[in-house]
């Protein structure tokens, strides 16, 4: 799966319609009973943590092609659906919802017997993507949205969303358990939203090095980490430049948390995703030790941004055009028909759907 793609999620506000919002839930659960059949729980994960297919499948279910609402109201639309699907888990929201996820993953371990070192592994993921996409990837964007998809063998997906204050844009940051080769390299399956400048990637190959020196510098001890914190003003001019130099600028951080950093060098963290899981190990710290890495070492971090990016039946906004209820509605019910109301195999219900799709003129 691709890494990144580019397209403007613009913050709108209200609510999505109540009429919406339940015809929603419904084809995302018929959508849902179809994929489980054919493809099984990993594949239904594996797509909601595909940038362009979680676009689409916004689309048809009749949301914005474009807004932050994309995000959070399909995924409010899931949550709801697989209420009827026990081998589906999805924990948190949007707000003060997304502090609930670990309570919400126990109590579905408790309903659906899932084992606690899967229970315990799932809560891991979900604090830690988390975690890694408000502090090893500094791109000014605050998460408000977070939800983790799983399902009773232990995979899972994440998506979740951060809201830029300058520019008002969203970004949307989505996460895979398949093909993960850790938190801290590059584990994104996909970054969505408006690119930026200056943004500290600790999630990069090329922060390999510096990831490696911050840890080391933590392991040290903190005491000459403080005598090293010289703060050099961003756009201050120097008169080597004058003479043709081009000086290397650090911008330090003012709060740095320095009694979490004595808590890590008491812990001594084995790795740098051991280092931020750390409680007290935020932004500020991060970026003051990738910093001092350089400053110290020469181990550069990454600047470079990561994040690049149909409607079926309409969006909210009328854009294109606004949603068809009527076929919203039917196309629901198709689903349903083929699924519940036949008395063939499983496997002779979707063949009959699939030859649904052949009646589909293609311009459509």
């Amino acid at each position: 799966m691709p890494r990144s793609g580019v397209s403007e999620l613009p913050l709108h506000g209200g609510d999505a319609p109540r009429w919406l919002f339940t015809r929603m839930v419904k084809l995302a659960s018929a959508i849902t009973e179809v994929m489980l059949d054919e493809y099984g729980s990993r594949e239904v994960l594996r797509r909601m943590a595909d940038p362009f297919w979680f676009q689409a499948y916004s689309c048809v279910l009749g949301f914005d092609w474009h807004s932050s609402g994309t995000t959070t109201v399909t995924c409010g639309a899931m949550k709801v659906a697989m209420q009827a699907h026990p081998e589906i888990g999805v924990a948190g929201g949007k707000g003060g919802v997304s502090r609930q996820a670990p309570a919400e993953i126990s109590s579905f371990a408790e309903m659906n017997g899932l084992s606690e070192p899967k229970e315990k592994r799932l809560r891991y993921c979900s604090r830690m993507s988390a975690k890694v996409d408000s502090a090893a990837l500094q791109d000014g964007h605050q998460l408000y949205h977070h939800v983790i998809i799983f399902d009773l063998q232990g995979n899972w997906a994440v998506v979740q969303q951060g809201l830029s204050d300058a520019t008002g844009y969203a970004r949307r940051y989505q996460w895979c358990s398949e093909g993960l080769g850790g938190f801290l390299n590059e584990p994104h399956t996909g970054l969505v939203g408006t690119s930026m400048k200056d943004v500290l990637d600790m999630t990069s190959c090329d922060s390999t090095q510096a990831r490696t020196c911050s840890v080391d510098l933590v392991k040290d001890g903190i005491d000459h980490l403080q005598s090293q914190v010289v703060v050099v003003e961003k756009g201050q001019s120097t008169l080597t430049e004058w003479a043709g130099e081009r000086p290397i600028k650090l911008h330090m951080p003012r709060d740095i948390n320095w009694t979490a950093l004595k808590r890590a060098y008491e812990f001594q963290p084995r790795d740098y995703e051991e280092l931020i899981s750390l409680q007290g190990i935020g932004p500020s710290t991060v970026r003051a030790l990738a910093l001092i890495s350089e400053l110290m070492y020469g181990t550069k971090a990454s600047w470079k941004d990561p994040v690049k990016y149909s409607f079926a039946v309409g969006g909210k906004d009328g854009v294109p055009y606004p949603v068809d209820r009527k076929a919203m509605d039917r196309s629901t019910e198709l689903l349903r028909a083929g699924i519940e109301e036949s008395h063939t195999s499983p496997s002779e219900k979707l063949e009959a759907i699939k030859r649904l799709r052949r009646l589909v003129p293609p311009d459509r």
